[in-house]
């Protein structure tokens, strides 16, 4: 009999561990909400048209694709071999399969907008709280599947736009105590403008590539990189320049606008950059060149937060401009931009750094202990009127040794116990006991509620 196991690089979550994650998704969508913005669910899966060649040749490796049914037909053998060879190549066939698990939020969204363009109201402000699949290697803060939540304004060009998301990035990990993190910001005009200057417009993707790893293999290995895209060392000394541009945002947008702002790409990307930075008055947010974000569809500001320096720990946010992404699916001209949290990192980022509030992972609230068959008839009475009151509450389901039931409340960190003999009964009062103080006290039944509501 084989052992029960999870797939690589997912988890089951206990009850401690949701409630600290629906902490953090409430916390989120509260923001989401002020703002202005409106739910959307999508599938989990989309047509694998829908998905491919949206994410660049990296990104559209980690598409997780799901066979089509009926290959165990006898007749669809022929079909189905022939269909994974190709696989094996790197190719796909309808036979084989026709739909994906989606990659991320973005793409499915603009799918949305696209069919119902003529529906929304624009600009129309979505969020999105849901799972996503990447066929990654499995590490510390990244896994094959996680929750992300998006906020994304389409159908509006306006910097305030940019002005709005930074800021709510910033209410949202004020409201989670995580003042610590930093807030990053680039724009993929001035990109595209170190692209013309080092080696073409056909050569955006390979740089940005390179760059978007910077972080992780350091500036000699995107330097080999780059050579292994053929571009000169007069190139690589140009993205070198780049990298290495220092100081303050002041002092980085006069390094830029030397090295970039003769060519017109790299001057509208710095004005829009300057505008956002002057816009936003109470956060706090830096100018970093070296971020790039490899997916193929933004087109103006980018953005990433990383976690306080004191958690060794990636990315927990990201997002930017897409000034045409609709159009990947026939219909043009609706710009948009958006923002990403990244929940699960998020969640191993206020775990490291003990953030979570104490009372985030409580559940029962009040144990009534079972003294008896009629007792507990009783004790149910009592405990529906304080359900009803939003008090959770359970009564031990069988009348056995009152040490078996104290150990029972303090596995389930169960902070009250009730105790409600014939006695009680009688005289109508109950023994409320603290079980972390161990303070017990009479409360007549009248006033039990109340009790509960003040504690």
């Amino acid at each position: 009999m084989a052992k029960p196991s999870l797939p690589q690089g997912t988890r089951d979550f206990s009850a401690e561990v949701v409630r600290k994650r629906n902490y953090i998704f409430s916390t989120i969508k509260a923001v989401f909400e002020i703002y202005g913005f409106e739910p959307l669910e999508t599938p989990a899966m989309e047509n694998l048209e829908t998905l491919m060649g949206k994410y660049g040749d990296e990104g559209d490796k980690l598409i997780f694709k799901v066979l089509n049914n009926g290959l165990n037909n006898p007749k669809n053998i022929d079909k189905a071999k022939a269909g994974f060879e190709k696989l094996m190549e790197g190719k796909s066939t309808a036979e084989l399969t026709e739909r994906a698990l989606k990659y991320d939020l973005t793409i499915p969204f603009a799918r949305h907008v696209a069919m119902n363009h003529t529906k929304l109201t624009f600009p129309h402000r979505r969020y999105q709280v849901q799972p996503v699949w990447r066929a990654d290697r499995p590490q510390k803060g990244r896994y094959r599947e996680f929750t992300q939540c998006d906020a994304d304004i389409v159908g509006s060009t306006s910097l305030m736009n940019e002005v709005e998301l930074a800021n709510m990035y910033h209410q949202v990990f004020i409201n989670l105590n995580l003042p610590g993190y930093q807030l990053k910001i680039n724009n993929r005009k001035i990109l595209a403008a170190l692209s013309l200057l080092a080696g073409g417009q056909e050569k955006m993707i390979d740089i940005t590539i390179a760059i978007d790893k910077l972080d992780k293999i350091g500036l000699e290995k995107v330097k080999e990189e780059l050579r292994l895209k053929e571009l000169t060392e007069e190139q690589i000394s140009v993205i070198e320049k780049y990298l290495t541009i220092t100081g303050s945002n002041l002092d980085r947008i006069e390094q830029i606008k030397s090295l970039l702002g003769h060519i017109s790409q790299g001057a509208q990307g710095i004005n829009e950059l300057e505008q956002i930075l002057n816009l936003l008055r109470n956060v706090n947010i830096e100018i970093d060149f070296t971020l790039a974000r490899g997916l193929n569809y933004y087109t103006g500001s980018i953005f990433e937060v990383k976690a306080p320096n004191e958690v060794q720990m990636g990315s927990i946010g990201g997002g930017g401009r897409y000034d045409d992404l609709t159009g990947l699916f026939d219909v043009p001209g609706i710009p948009g931009v958006g923002i990403s949290f990244g929940v699960d990192r998020i969640f191993d980022v206020l775990e490291e750094l003990q953030l979570f509030p104490t009372q985030v992972d409580a559940g029962t609230q009040v144990i009534f202990f079972n003294m008896g068959a009629a007792e507990s008839i009783f004790a149910f009475g009592i405990m529906q009127q304080l359900r009803a009151q939003s008090i959770p509450c359970e009564l031990y389901h069988e009348p056995v040794k009152i040490n078996k039931q104290f150990s029972y409340a303090e596995r389930k960190k169960i902070p009250f116990a009730v105790i409600i003999g014939s006695k009680e009964m009688e005289q109508n009062y109950c023994l409320v006991k603290n079980l972390s103080t161990g303070v017990q006290e009479v409360v007549v039944f009248d006033r039990l509620q109340d009790f509960f509501k003040q504690v």
